[in-house]
Protein backbone atom coordinates (compact mmCIF):
# COMPACT_ATOMS: atom_id res chain seq x y z
CA UNK A 1 0.00 0.00 0.00
CA UNK A 2 1.37 3.40 -1.01
CA UNK A 3 1.62 5.87 1.87
CA UNK A 4 0.80 9.43 0.87
CA UNK A 5 3.46 11.88 2.01
CA UNK A 6 1.99 15.17 3.31
CA UNK A 7 2.67 18.17 1.08
CA UNK A 8 4.46 19.97 3.91
CA UNK A 9 7.08 17.20 3.99
CA UNK A 10 7.92 17.50 0.30
CA UNK A 11 7.45 21.25 -0.03
CA UNK A 12 9.81 22.43 2.70
CA UNK A 13 11.94 19.77 4.35
CA UNK A 14 15.46 19.62 5.74
CA UNK A 15 17.03 19.03 2.31
CA UNK A 16 15.30 22.05 0.83
CA UNK A 17 16.21 24.29 3.76
CA UNK A 18 19.83 23.20 3.27
CA UNK A 19 19.58 24.06 -0.42
CA UNK A 20 18.28 27.53 0.38
CA UNK A 21 21.21 27.96 2.74
CA UNK A 22 23.69 26.94 0.03
CA UNK A 23 22.15 29.19 -2.60
CA UNK A 24 22.15 32.25 -0.34
CA UNK A 25 25.68 31.57 0.94
CA UNK A 26 26.94 31.30 -2.64
CA UNK A 27 26.20 35.01 -3.18
CA UNK A 28 26.71 36.23 0.40
CA UNK A 29 29.75 34.77 2.15
CA UNK A 30 28.80 36.38 5.47
CA UNK A 31 25.48 34.51 5.59
CA UNK A 32 25.65 31.87 8.35
CA UNK A 33 24.17 29.01 6.35
CA UNK A 34 24.86 26.41 9.03
CA UNK A 35 23.16 28.45 11.73
CA UNK A 36 20.19 29.15 9.46
CA UNK A 37 19.74 25.48 8.53
CA UNK A 38 20.09 24.17 12.07
CA UNK A 39 17.73 26.77 13.49
CA UNK A 40 14.97 26.31 10.93
CA UNK A 41 15.11 22.52 10.57
CA UNK A 42 14.89 22.08 14.34
CA UNK A 43 11.40 23.63 14.23
CA UNK A 44 10.07 21.94 11.06
CA UNK A 45 8.58 18.74 12.57
CA UNK A 46 5.98 20.62 14.61
CA UNK A 47 4.96 23.05 11.85
CA UNK A 48 2.35 22.89 9.08
CA UNK A 49 3.20 24.18 5.62
CA UNK A 50 2.20 27.82 6.10
CA UNK A 51 4.15 28.00 9.34
CA UNK A 52 7.16 26.34 7.69
CA UNK A 53 7.18 29.06 5.04
CA UNK A 54 6.99 31.77 7.69
CA UNK A 55 9.67 30.12 9.85
CA UNK A 56 12.06 29.86 6.89
CA UNK A 57 11.45 33.49 6.02
CA UNK A 58 12.10 34.45 9.63
CA UNK A 59 15.32 32.41 9.60
CA UNK A 60 16.55 34.23 6.53
CA UNK A 61 15.84 37.55 8.20
CA UNK A 62 17.68 36.49 11.34
CA UNK A 63 20.83 35.17 9.68
CA UNK A 64 21.26 37.52 6.72
CA UNK A 65 23.92 40.08 7.61
CA UNK A 66 21.97 42.81 5.79
CA UNK A 67 18.38 44.08 5.79
CA UNK A 68 15.99 45.96 3.52
CA UNK A 69 16.92 46.31 -0.16
CA UNK A 70 20.36 44.81 0.48
CA UNK A 71 18.76 41.63 1.84
CA UNK A 72 16.36 41.54 -1.10
CA UNK A 73 19.27 41.85 -3.50
CA UNK A 74 20.95 38.85 -1.87
CA UNK A 75 17.81 36.73 -2.19
CA UNK A 76 17.28 37.66 -5.84
CA UNK A 77 20.92 36.99 -6.71
CA UNK A 78 20.69 33.62 -4.95
CA UNK A 79 18.06 32.43 -7.41
CA UNK A 80 19.25 30.14 -10.20
CA UNK A 81 19.44 32.07 -13.49
CA UNK A 82 16.11 30.69 -14.77
CA UNK A 83 13.21 28.74 -13.26
CA UNK A 84 14.21 25.81 -15.45
CA UNK A 85 17.74 25.89 -14.04
CA UNK A 86 16.19 25.79 -10.56
CA UNK A 87 14.36 22.58 -11.43
CA UNK A 88 10.92 24.15 -11.87
CA UNK A 89 8.88 21.71 -13.95
CA UNK A 90 5.49 23.44 -13.99
CA UNK A 91 4.01 26.92 -14.07
CA UNK A 92 3.23 26.98 -10.35
CA UNK A 93 6.87 26.57 -9.36
CA UNK A 94 8.83 25.01 -6.52
CA UNK A 95 7.83 25.47 -2.87
CA UNK A 96 11.48 25.89 -2.00
CA UNK A 97 11.08 29.50 -3.19
CA UNK A 98 7.87 30.25 -1.27
CA UNK A 99 9.82 31.72 1.69
CA UNK A 100 11.44 34.25 -0.63
CA UNK A 101 8.17 35.99 -1.51
CA UNK A 102 7.03 35.64 2.10
CA UNK A 103 10.23 37.45 3.11
CA UNK A 104 9.33 40.31 0.76
CA UNK A 105 5.83 40.57 2.22
CA UNK A 106 7.06 40.47 5.83
CA UNK A 107 10.16 42.64 5.73
CA UNK A 108 9.85 44.97 2.74
CA UNK A 109 6.18 45.93 2.82
CA UNK A 110 6.82 49.62 3.43
CA UNK A 111 6.35 52.75 1.40
CA UNK A 112 10.12 53.21 1.27
CA UNK A 113 10.74 49.86 -0.44
CA UNK A 114 7.43 49.47 -2.27
CA UNK A 115 8.60 49.64 -5.88
CA UNK A 116 11.50 47.26 -5.29
CA UNK A 117 9.30 44.83 -3.36
CA UNK A 118 6.60 44.65 -6.02
CA UNK A 119 9.15 44.24 -8.78
CA UNK A 120 10.72 41.40 -6.80
CA UNK A 121 7.37 39.60 -6.47
CA UNK A 122 6.83 39.82 -10.22
CA UNK A 123 10.16 38.05 -10.69
CA UNK A 124 9.77 35.58 -7.83
CA UNK A 125 6.40 34.35 -9.09
CA UNK A 126 8.26 32.61 -11.92
CA UNK A 127 10.00 30.43 -9.33
CA UNK A 128 6.99 29.98 -7.04
CA UNK A 129 3.57 31.57 -7.41
CA UNK A 130 3.59 34.75 -5.31
CA UNK A 131 -0.08 35.77 -5.14
CA UNK A 132 -0.40 35.26 -1.37
CA UNK A 133 2.48 37.66 -0.73
CA UNK A 134 0.82 40.34 -2.87
CA UNK A 135 -2.31 40.41 -0.70
CA UNK A 136 -0.67 42.39 2.12
CA UNK A 137 0.51 45.00 -0.36
CA UNK A 138 -3.04 45.31 -1.74
CA UNK A 139 -4.33 46.00 1.75
CA UNK A 140 -1.58 48.43 2.78
CA UNK A 141 -0.88 50.15 -0.55
CA UNK A 142 -3.94 49.47 -2.74
CA UNK A 143 -3.48 52.22 -5.35
CA UNK A 144 0.21 51.62 -5.94
CA UNK A 145 -0.17 47.84 -5.94
CA UNK A 146 -3.07 47.89 -8.39
CA UNK A 147 -0.96 50.05 -10.72
CA UNK A 148 1.78 47.41 -10.61
CA UNK A 149 -0.77 44.62 -11.14
CA UNK A 150 -2.12 46.34 -14.24
CA UNK A 151 1.42 46.34 -15.62
CA UNK A 152 1.87 42.66 -14.72
CA UNK A 153 -1.19 41.84 -16.82
CA UNK A 154 0.76 43.03 -19.86
CA UNK A 155 4.02 41.25 -18.98
CA UNK A 156 5.72 39.02 -21.52
CA UNK A 157 5.93 36.13 -19.01
CA UNK A 158 2.65 34.25 -18.61
CA UNK A 159 3.40 33.48 -14.96
CA UNK A 160 3.53 37.18 -14.17
CA UNK A 161 0.34 37.79 -16.14
CA UNK A 162 -1.35 35.05 -14.14
CA UNK A 163 -0.17 36.74 -10.93
CA UNK A 164 -2.21 39.82 -11.89
CA UNK A 165 -5.42 37.78 -11.90
CA UNK A 166 -4.63 35.46 -9.03
CA UNK A 167 -3.49 38.13 -6.57
CA UNK A 168 -6.76 40.04 -6.89
CA UNK A 169 -9.11 37.04 -6.55
CA UNK A 170 -11.85 37.81 -4.01
CA UNK A 171 -11.71 34.35 -2.39
CA UNK A 172 -8.14 33.20 -3.02
CA UNK A 173 -7.73 29.91 -1.09
CA UNK A 174 -5.36 29.80 1.89
CA UNK A 175 -4.80 33.55 1.70
CA UNK A 176 -5.87 36.65 3.65
CA UNK A 177 -8.81 38.58 2.27
CA UNK A 178 -8.20 41.95 0.66
CA UNK A 179 -10.06 45.05 1.81
CA UNK A 180 -10.99 46.17 -1.71
CA UNK A 181 -14.26 45.78 -3.61
CA UNK A 182 -14.78 42.21 -4.83
CA UNK A 183 -14.79 43.36 -8.44
CA UNK A 184 -11.54 45.36 -8.21
CA UNK A 185 -9.79 42.87 -10.51
CA UNK A 186 -12.29 43.05 -13.37
CA UNK A 187 -10.25 45.57 -15.42
CA UNK A 188 -7.30 43.17 -15.14
CA UNK A 189 -9.42 40.24 -16.33
CA UNK A 190 -10.50 42.30 -19.33
CA UNK A 191 -6.88 42.16 -20.48
CA UNK A 192 -6.42 38.47 -19.76
CA UNK A 193 -9.50 36.47 -20.76
CA UNK A 194 -8.21 36.00 -24.30
CA UNK A 195 -4.68 35.13 -23.13
CA UNK A 196 -2.71 32.50 -25.05
CA UNK A 197 -1.79 30.66 -21.82
CA UNK A 198 -4.06 28.02 -20.26
CA UNK A 199 -2.45 28.86 -16.91
CA UNK A 200 -3.65 32.46 -17.21
CA UNK A 201 -7.12 31.61 -18.54
CA UNK A 202 -7.69 29.14 -15.70
CA UNK A 203 -6.93 31.89 -13.19
CA UNK A 204 -9.36 34.21 -14.97
CA UNK A 205 -12.05 31.52 -14.73
CA UNK A 206 -11.38 30.92 -11.04
CA UNK A 207 -11.36 34.65 -10.37
CA UNK A 208 -14.78 35.02 -12.00
CA UNK A 209 -15.99 32.00 -10.04
CA UNK A 210 -15.02 33.74 -6.80
CA UNK A 211 -16.93 36.81 -7.90
CA UNK A 212 -20.00 34.73 -8.82
CA UNK A 213 -20.52 33.90 -5.15
CA UNK A 214 -21.71 37.43 -4.39
CA UNK A 215 -22.28 39.03 -7.81
CA UNK A 216 -23.56 36.39 -10.24
CA UNK A 217 -25.34 38.88 -12.47
CA UNK A 218 -22.13 40.89 -12.88
CA UNK A 219 -20.27 37.72 -13.85
CA UNK A 220 -22.94 36.76 -16.36
CA UNK A 221 -22.88 40.24 -17.89
CA UNK A 222 -19.09 40.14 -18.11
CA UNK A 223 -19.16 36.75 -19.82
CA UNK A 224 -21.77 37.98 -22.28
CA UNK A 225 -19.62 41.00 -23.14
CA UNK A 226 -16.58 38.79 -23.67
CA UNK A 227 -18.56 36.38 -25.80
CA UNK A 228 -19.82 39.23 -27.97
CA UNK A 229 -16.29 40.56 -28.41
CA UNK A 230 -15.07 37.37 -30.09
CA UNK A 231 -11.56 37.93 -28.72
CA UNK A 232 -11.33 34.51 -27.08
CA UNK A 233 -11.34 31.30 -29.10
CA UNK A 234 -14.66 29.48 -28.73
CA UNK A 235 -13.21 26.48 -26.88
CA UNK A 236 -11.22 28.75 -24.56
CA UNK A 237 -14.22 30.95 -23.82
CA UNK A 238 -16.43 27.93 -23.18
CA UNK A 239 -13.92 26.65 -20.63
CA UNK A 240 -13.82 30.01 -18.84
CA UNK A 241 -17.63 30.26 -18.76
CA UNK A 242 -18.16 26.74 -17.45
CA UNK A 243 -15.53 27.14 -14.74
CA UNK A 244 -16.77 30.58 -13.75
CA UNK A 245 -20.38 29.40 -13.45
CA UNK A 246 -19.73 25.96 -11.95
CA UNK A 247 -21.14 26.74 -8.50
CA UNK A 248 -24.16 28.46 -9.98
CA UNK A 249 -24.77 25.41 -12.16
CA UNK A 250 -24.68 23.21 -9.06
CA UNK A 251 -27.27 25.46 -7.45
CA UNK A 252 -29.51 25.09 -10.52
CA UNK A 253 -29.49 28.79 -11.49
CA UNK A 254 -31.53 28.96 -14.74
CA UNK A 255 -29.62 31.98 -16.06
CA UNK A 256 -26.32 30.09 -15.93
CA UNK A 257 -27.77 27.15 -17.82
CA UNK A 258 -29.39 29.40 -20.41
CA UNK A 259 -26.12 31.21 -21.03
CA UNK A 260 -24.37 27.90 -21.73
CA UNK A 261 -27.16 26.75 -24.04
CA UNK A 262 -29.15 24.46 -21.72
CA UNK A 263 -32.86 25.27 -21.41
CA UNK A 264 -34.06 25.01 -17.81
CA UNK A 265 -37.53 23.99 -19.02
CA UNK A 266 -36.32 21.53 -21.66
CA UNK A 267 -38.94 18.83 -22.47
CA UNK A 268 -37.13 15.99 -20.72
CA UNK A 269 -38.31 13.24 -18.40
CA UNK A 270 -36.46 10.67 -16.31
CA UNK A 271 -37.36 7.11 -15.52
CA UNK A 272 -37.31 6.42 -11.76
CA UNK A 273 -33.79 6.39 -10.34
CA UNK A 274 -32.76 2.91 -9.19
CA UNK A 275 -29.93 1.94 -6.83
CA UNK A 276 -28.03 -1.34 -6.91
CA UNK A 277 -27.70 -1.23 -3.11
CA UNK A 278 -29.41 0.93 -0.51
CA UNK A 279 -27.17 0.12 2.47
CA UNK A 280 -23.50 1.07 2.23
CA UNK A 281 -20.50 1.88 4.40
CA UNK A 282 -17.57 4.26 4.02
CA UNK A 283 -15.57 3.13 0.98
CA UNK A 284 -18.45 1.30 -0.73
CA UNK A 285 -19.69 2.11 -4.23
CA UNK A 286 -23.06 3.74 -4.79
CA UNK A 287 -24.30 2.43 -8.17
CA UNK A 288 -27.34 4.10 -9.72
CA UNK A 289 -29.10 4.27 -13.09
CA UNK A 290 -31.96 5.96 -14.91
CA UNK A 291 -32.90 6.87 -18.46
CA UNK A 292 -33.67 10.28 -19.93
CA UNK A 293 -36.26 10.80 -22.65
CA UNK A 294 -37.28 13.88 -24.62
CA UNK A 295 -39.83 14.96 -27.20
CA UNK A 296 -37.36 17.11 -29.14
CA UNK A 297 -33.58 17.29 -29.65
CA UNK A 298 -32.21 19.13 -26.64
CA UNK A 299 -28.78 19.78 -25.09
CA UNK A 300 -28.63 18.41 -21.56
CA UNK A 301 -26.32 19.04 -18.63
CA UNK A 302 -26.70 16.39 -15.94
CA UNK A 303 -25.50 16.43 -12.33
CA UNK A 304 -26.22 14.21 -9.36
CA UNK A 305 -26.87 15.44 -5.85
CA UNK A 306 -26.19 13.53 -2.63
CA UNK A 307 -28.00 14.93 0.41
CA UNK A 308 -27.41 14.12 4.07
CA UNK A 309 -27.11 15.68 7.50
CA UNK A 310 -23.93 16.85 9.18
CA UNK A 311 -22.99 15.47 12.63
CA UNK A 312 -24.51 18.67 14.09
CA UNK A 313 -27.84 18.10 12.32
CA UNK A 314 -27.50 20.61 9.48
CA UNK A 315 -28.54 19.71 5.91
CA UNK A 316 -25.65 19.04 3.56
CA UNK A 317 -25.60 18.65 -0.24
CA UNK A 318 -22.76 17.55 -2.49
CA UNK A 319 -23.34 18.16 -6.20
CA UNK A 320 -21.29 16.34 -8.83
CA UNK A 321 -21.07 16.80 -12.58
CA UNK A 322 -22.14 13.72 -14.53
CA UNK A 323 -22.46 14.41 -18.26
CA UNK A 324 -23.15 16.85 -21.06
CA UNK A 325 -24.73 15.76 -24.32
CA UNK A 326 -27.72 15.96 -26.63
CA UNK A 327 -30.87 13.98 -25.98
CA UNK A 328 -32.81 12.85 -29.04
CA UNK A 329 -36.51 11.97 -29.32
CA UNK A 330 -37.40 8.29 -29.78
CA UNK A 331 -34.16 7.32 -28.03
CA UNK A 332 -33.41 6.88 -24.32
CA UNK A 333 -30.24 8.47 -22.99
CA UNK A 334 -28.88 6.10 -20.33
CA UNK A 335 -27.64 7.73 -17.14
CA UNK A 336 -25.57 5.58 -14.82
CA UNK A 337 -22.67 5.98 -12.43
CA UNK A 338 -20.62 4.04 -9.91
CA UNK A 339 -19.74 6.59 -7.24
CA UNK A 340 -17.43 5.69 -4.36
CA UNK A 341 -18.61 6.97 -0.99
CA UNK A 342 -15.50 7.92 0.92
CA UNK A 343 -14.57 10.25 3.75
CA UNK A 344 -12.14 13.00 2.81
CA UNK A 345 -9.88 15.33 4.75
CA UNK A 346 -12.60 17.99 4.56
CA UNK A 347 -15.77 15.91 5.01
CA UNK A 348 -16.28 12.76 7.04
CA UNK A 349 -18.92 10.33 5.81
CA UNK A 350 -21.35 10.24 8.71
CA UNK A 351 -23.57 7.17 9.22
CA UNK A 352 -27.26 7.87 8.71
CA UNK A 353 -29.94 8.65 6.14
CA UNK A 354 -28.89 9.87 2.68
CA UNK A 355 -30.58 10.51 -0.64
CA UNK A 356 -29.51 10.92 -4.25
CA UNK A 357 -31.23 12.88 -7.01
CA UNK A 358 -30.47 13.77 -10.61
CA UNK A 359 -30.44 17.36 -11.82
CA UNK A 360 -30.96 18.06 -15.53
CA UNK A 361 -30.39 21.60 -16.85
CA UNK A 362 -30.79 22.80 -13.28
CA UNK A 363 -34.10 21.01 -12.70
CA UNK A 364 -34.07 18.61 -9.75
CA UNK A 365 -35.86 15.27 -10.19
CA UNK A 366 -37.24 13.07 -7.35
CA UNK A 367 -34.65 11.60 -5.01
CA UNK A 368 -34.11 8.05 -3.79
CA UNK A 369 -33.08 7.23 -0.23
CA UNK A 370 -30.18 5.09 0.93
CA UNK A 371 -28.40 4.51 4.23
CA UNK A 372 -24.77 4.73 5.26
CA UNK A 373 -24.06 2.25 8.02
CA UNK A 374 -21.51 2.62 10.78
CA UNK A 375 -18.32 0.64 10.12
Amino acid sequence: MTVKVPLKETALNADRIARIGREVHSVCADFDADGFVQSVTADLPRLELGARIARTSEGLHTYLPVTGPEALDVLLRSLPPTPEAAGVLNDFGLHIYSPHSDFVARYLRTGEYLDQALAALARLTRYFSAEVAVRGFLNDFPEETMKAIEAWARDADHRTRRLASEATRPLLPCAPRISLPADVGLPVLEQLYGDSSTYVRTSVANHLHDLSVTQPDLVLGTLQRWKDSGLAADKHFTFIARQALRSRLKKGWPAAYAFLGYAHDAPVELTPLTLKRTELTDGDTLSYSAALTTTAPVPVHVMFVISSMTPTGKPREKVYFLLRGTAEPESELPIAKDHVLRSTANAKLTPGAYSIALQVNGRRFPSVAFTVLAP
